[in-house]
């Protein structure tokens, strides 16, 4: 079956060159009125940060709004940068400052944001909310204002309405999901194609996730829950922040940079960490499209419904000035159309709640207690993240997800469904008490590492037979096995032996991997020539403990080995979508793994001089420049780090995704702001931040935690305003 061909006219290239040079960026608006520099300057003067001897931010304010004014501001002389970037990405502006090749990416996000929808929404916005908008954009635009040798690259004056285009912290939202290559098949030139079914999974040699840790007071020391916040995201993504208001404000924790609200983090009585996961949140349909005199129409129910179509402009820099596309967007009741497969077009839909988002992330910061942590939950709008809880009152809580559509459980919505049946549609969503959920867990811990929850809580865990196959999407992992191996039965949890947990240097993917490996090289014939060539390395890996260290020669062996194995795998594991890590245990052949110790062998020699290398000479950290892409060097000084990729059961993960043009492997994704936290009735907490708090290399903040952050070492929290005083760098007012 044939596509409806879209008209020529769906992509027009007019070129329309402005006057403007290729760099300069009109400005988004126009500079602050005199009331408005007066409103700032004011506010200003109700705000007082502290910066410790770490440089870690503690905004003090009389109001909510204040604390999150002096919060963007100081938000912005650590890395202005990153969050212009945040902003230009989230508002589809990106391609008006890094070219053409961005252009996909845009319209992406204006499939679902617009200026003009979240100024609709920030007018509807109760006055408590509106207050935080206007004090975000004061604060960022105050600080542009006290510093004109900072040159956004677009962004000139930030509105309040900004704060909704990017209401939730993950490292990456639902809109992500939607895939840019088809997004461009689709809208990039008349097309007639059709896909292969489902969505390909995208495997990276360090997965997105996080670990979450809650102790209940049965099994803590002290009598009192902790709490681990591990989030796993590419380095310097959140910056460390400290934000308290005599409103009741006192959060601290890890802040994604242009937010006013701690992401993840804990107040004085209460603490949440978010892990990538939760339920199927996402749906694609398949609409049955047909054209009438030059209109699209999609069937459903038997009758003919007419597409919306929207034009969407996408201006773009080019050598010579601005350019500009159009495209047209089609959307269904379902939501945008972005990609074809089948003789289909394809329509997704996701959660599109920006105000209740926002309501939610701010307002689970001055949550007390159980009771109104979950009323913020039934807000419904964390789609993307489970939550492990902890509180002072000795509570320990779990939510696998938040946002889950109530679904037929007949109809098998891993795939895209079809579009033209009512039967398919969400009925509603799910209450919290529908979803998974445990609360006060007599096995006394909860655990998420990005897998599946029956794993959760040893035998309180919940039941797969109670749930419907939506309410979870990932399956059980390594460091899932590793957590609940160090967590089970140990009793009498302290903040230092948490840490020690949460460092544990085993890699548990390798333990049905190695003995296969020997099996195999054992049952080799004693003339063949890969049974002398390899005799060595299986020796060394038969002796290995299956535990990182520096001075550990198994350990680089193992990780090369199993990097050929994923590489090796790769494709099979896609066409069958089943993670990588998964189809190398079971699926992969035997000749298959005995090569791949070749191939790493090889690798680490033509390297390293030698495959006995020891893993704290390949496994570093290294921050050179501020730059969000970050350059490494073999020459310049770096950091030996123990902990490994999460790839291979790491808890304390430590992995390079970016293109490695190096011989060692240079982290830049994984632990970046880990905290531990004990809930007693006074709070204490520990933490360490990948490199420093600043982007700057000038600044003593921009590598001071880099040593330490290699060793797992961790800093006290400087909690209160007696600790932050006597470990005080700098006290001031914005603007000062």
């Amino acid at each position: 079956m044939h596509l409806p061909r879209l008209p020529s006219t769906i992509l027009t290239a007019a070129a329309m060159m402005f006057a403007q040079p290729a760099l300069a960026a009109a400005p988004s608006a126009p500079s602050a009125s005199a009331a408005e520099q007066a409103r700032q300057a004011a506010t200003a003067q109700r705000v007082t940060i502290l910066r410790d001897t770490w440089g870690i931010p503690h905004v003090f304010g009389k109001s909510d709004a204040d604390a999150v004014f002096g919060l963007l501001y100081a938000q912005a002389e650590d890395d202005f940068n990153r969050i212009e970037l945040n902003y230009i990405n989230a508002l589809g502006r990106l391609a008006e400052v890094e070219g053409e090749q961005q252009l996909w990416r845009d319209l992406r996000m204006k499939l679902y944001i617009t200026p003009q929808a979240m100024q609709a929404h920030y007018a509807a916005s109760p006055p408590w909310l509106r207050e935080l908008m206007v004090a975000f954009a004061d604060g960022l635009n105050f600080y542009l204002a006290r510093h004109p040798e900072v040159k956004p690259r677009l962004i000139t004056h930030f509105e309040p309405w900004m704060a909704l285009a990017f209401s939730e912290g993950s490292i990456g939202g639902d809109i992500e999901s939607i895939d840019l290559k088809k997004l461009e098949a689709m809208y990039g030139k008349p097309v007639e194609r059709t896909r292969t079914a489902g969505i390909e999974p995208v495997f990276e040699v360090e997965p997105r996730g996080s670990n979450g840790f809650a102790i209940a007071p049965t099994k803590s020391a002290s009598g009192h829950a902790l709490l681990l916040i591990n989030p796993h995201t590419s380095f310097y993504f959140r910056p460390e922040v400290h934000m308290v208001s005599e409103q009741g404000l006192n959060a601290y924790g890890a802040v994604t940079w242009g937010q006013f609200f701690v992401y993840q983090g804990f107040n004085e009585r209460a603490g949440w960490m978010h892990t990538s996961g939760g339920g199927d949140v996402i749906d694609e349909y398949l609409e049955t499209v047909v054209e009438q005199k030059g209109k699209f129409y999609y069937r459903y129910e038997g009758k003919l419904r007419p597409l919306r179509a929207v034009p969407i402009k996408l201006p773009y820099k080019t050598a010579g000035g601005m350019a500009s596309k159009t495209v047209t967007a089609y959307f269904s009741h379902h939501g945008p159309v972005i990609r074809q497969q089948d003789g289909k077009w394809v329509s997704v839909k996701m959660m599109d709640e920006p105000l209740k988002a926002l309501t939610q992330s701010y307002s689970r910061t001055k949550a007390s207690n159980y009771a109104q942590f979950s009323k913020t939950m039934a807000l419904r709008t964390n789609s993307s993240n489970n939550t492990v809880y902890a509180d002072a009152d000795g509570t320990i809580a779990y939510f696998h997800g938040n946002f889950i559509p109530r679904r037929n459980p007949g109809i098998d919505f891993t795939h895209p469904v079809d579009g033209s049946v009512a039967a398919t549609e969400w009925q509603g969503l799910h209450e919290v008490r529908e979803t998974i959920t445990l609360h006060n867990p007599a096995s006394g811990y909860i655990l998420n590492t990005n897998n599946w929850p029956f794993a959760a809580s040893g035998i309180s865990s919940p039941k797969r037979a109670d749930f419907p196959k939506y309410m979870w999407a990932l399956p059980e992992n390594a460091r899932g096995v590793h957590a609940v191996r160090v967590l089970k039965d140990k009793r009498d949890f302290t903040i230092d032996s948490l840490i020690a947990a949460a460092y544990d240097s085993e890699l548990t993917e390798f333990e049905p991997l190695v003995p296969k490996l020997v099996a195999d090289w054992e049952a080799l014939a004693p003339g063949d020539p890969l049974k002398a060539q390899l005799a060595a390395q299986v020796a060394a890996l038969r002796g290995w403990n299956l535990r990182f260290a520096l001075d550990s020669v198994p350990t680089s062996l193992a990780v090369y080995w199993g990097q050929q194995l994923i590489a090796a795998a790769g494709p099979a594991a896609r066409a069958s979508e089943v993670p990588a890590a998964d189809y190398i245990v079971d699926r992969i052949g035997g000749d298959d793994r005995l090569q791949a110790l070749v191939k790493a062998s090889a690798r680490l020699t033509a390297d390293f001089g030698t495959w006995q290398t020891p893993w704290g000479e390949i496994n570093r950290f290294q921050r050179l420049t501020g730059d969000v892409e970050q350059q490494y060097d073999d020459s310049k000084p770096s950091w030996p780090v123990p902990f490994a990729s999460a790839t291979w059961g790491s808890l304390a993960s430590f992995g390079m995704s970016a293109r490695q043009t190096t011989k060692r492997i240079y982290g830049d994704r994984g632990n970046s702001f880990v905290a531990a936290v004990e809930f007693g009735p006074t709070l204490r907490a520990k933490s360490i931040l990948a490199g420093g708090q600043s982007a700057d290399p000038a600044s003593k903040h921009f590598a001071d935690q880099a040593e330490m952050y290699s060793r797992g070492q961790f800093k006290d929290v400087l909690f209160y305003p007696a600790d932050i005083e006597a470990h005080l760098e700098r006290k001031y007012r914005p603007g000062e």
